[in-house]
């Protein structure tokens, strides 16, 4: 009998202490990297009535369970590292403090460092440990989700051939340039819309799509491409995890609704901005690539509509950043190889909006236009130095009259921030188009080496509002 009671009070124990085992969220682990300089919450699970304690950097701080969940928040914290987080009993390691980058979108994100141009090299040449890597697993989800299963790791090797080759590329670039530990956490799905990364909460300022997203819900068919199911299962988890920005590389599948993305996309942005609470944190996206056949003449293009929709939410949603790649396409391939200018320049849009760095970070952007007789003079900013002509005289100009047909056009650079336009053909011009194509060969630079965005000065119809 007593041997019983022995092995009852034993079990009794076994039990109490494996309920009141306290766990921090996942995406705290061994080798993160904490966001320096704003209040970074720690959060996780405990039994109900618990006293978690956090300690780290000579703070500590502590909370009592509630509901069967827990959170502090540090203060702001000094980049440096590594450091040692306890929480109660268990301990973290190796812990850095930084600048800390979500990398999200569809393929083009996902697209590893072992699938790129120099990315044999450049693997070689990889190990850092000022730079750490998270990846969240593919998952799908109707309700949102709080838990993912992954862990960081120290670039390197081994850890950077399967990770986001432009989230690789950007970090690098910010480590050498800021000289502090830097963290990614790639969210990234191949073929996916914009719809599947915008909050549920994010739908309702689109009150257009209420139907759709009622019976998407009713349905709750598999697969990524269903609303919210991917910020549900691959964002929300990461929330409210304290970070400098994300950066973006998505559109190809929203493409044949571009019109639409008008709306969706700085929708979306906003909808991961309401989720943290941390304000217009910086949001920093690749504009697509040239792909597809080159056209002799003149024609209507989802994808340059898709490209207008991207300006327009750069222009329309603060703090964000835009870099444009019309030299990096390849007409046979909607996979581009070469991932490293396309994080360069992401990284260049963080130096400018999120570290207030004195540098030209753009291209050039159509500002407005002048019409003189048989002629059009376009106007541009973020000309840094001056316009330029790159390999010869200017390429990728359309122009109308008012019949609305375009033809190509001649185009120079007058200046330091004009370019003027005509066509023998048309006698009385109404507007111009620049790298309005599925895949558009362009030439227009600033003397900083970016190259302009695509743009139109007309509104005629286009081919996705319907």
């Amino acid at each position: 009998m007593s041997r019983l009671i022995v092995f009852g009070t034993i079990f009794a124990m076994l039990a109490v202490a494996a309920g009141a085992a306290v766990t921090p969220a996942p995406i705290f682990t061994d080798n993160a990297v904490l966001q320096q300089g704003i209040e970074a919450p720690v959060w996780g699970t405990a039994d109900n009535g618990e006293k978690v304690t956090v300690k780290f950097q000579n703070q500590e701080v502590s909370t009592v369970a509630k509901d069967g969940n827990w959170m502090v928040r540090l203060a702001p914290l000094k980049a440096g590292g590594p450091f040692t987080m306890t929480i109660n009993d268990l301990t973290l390691k190796n812990i850095l403090v930084g600048e800390v980058w979500i990398c999200s979108g569809q393929s083009n994100m996902a697209w590893t460092v072992k699938n790129t141009t120099n990315g044999e090299k450049d693997i070689l040449e990889s190990r850092n440990s000022m730079i750490r890597l998270y990846t969240v697993p593919l998952k799908t989800s109707y309700t949102p989700l709080t838990e993912i299963n992954s862990n960081w790791v120290m670039c390197g090797p081994t850890t950077t051939p399967g990770f986001s080759a432009v989230g690789y590329y950007f970090g690098r670039d910010i480590e050498k340039e800021l000289q502090v530990p830097v963290g990614l956490i790639n969210t990234s799905w191949g073929g996916t819309s914009v719809e599947s990364w915008t909050s549920l909460d994010g739908f309702k300022a689109m009150p257009e799509l209420a139907n759709w997203v009622a019976e998407e819900y009713e349905k709750k068919a598999e697969g990524p491409n269903h609303p919210s199911v991917l910020f549900n299962a691959m964002v929300n988890p990461l929330v409210p995890y304290a970070f400098r920005g994300a950066i973006w590389y998505q559109g190809e599948n929203n493409a044949g609704k571009a019109f639409a993305y008008r709306k969706l996309f700085p929708g979306m942005i906003k909808s991961w901005r309401d989720a943290w609470k941390q304000g217009d944190f910086p949001f920093l996206f690749v504009q697509l690539a040239p792909f597809m056949k080159i056209e002799d003449t003149p024609m209507e293009s989802a994808w340059a509509e898709l490209r207008e929709a991207q300006l327009l939410t750069l222009k329309a949603s603060p703090n964000t950043g835009m870099a444009v790649i019309t030299d990096v396409g390849n007409p046979n391939d909607i996979h581009p190889r070469d991932k490293e200018p396309v994080g360069a320049r992401l990284a260049l849009a963080a130096q400018k909006i999120a570290y207030k760095q004195d540098i030209v970070y753009s291209g050039p952007i159509y500002r407005s236009m002048k019409r003189s007789g048989s002629t059009i003079t376009l106007y541009f900013d973020n000309v840094g130095r001056g316009l330029e002509s790159r390999g010869g005289e200017l390429t990728g100009f359309a122009i109308a009259g008012e019949d609305k047909k375009f033809v190509w056009a001649n185009a120079k650079v007058v200046g330091g921030n004009k370019v003027v336009v005509s066509a023998d053909s048309v006698k009385e011009p109404v507007a111009v188009r620049y790298g309005w194509a599925n895949c558009p060969v362009v030439n227009l630079w600033n003397k900083d080496g970016l190259p302009a965005s695509p743009f139109r000065t007309d509104d005629f119809p286009m081919v996705t509002n319907k």
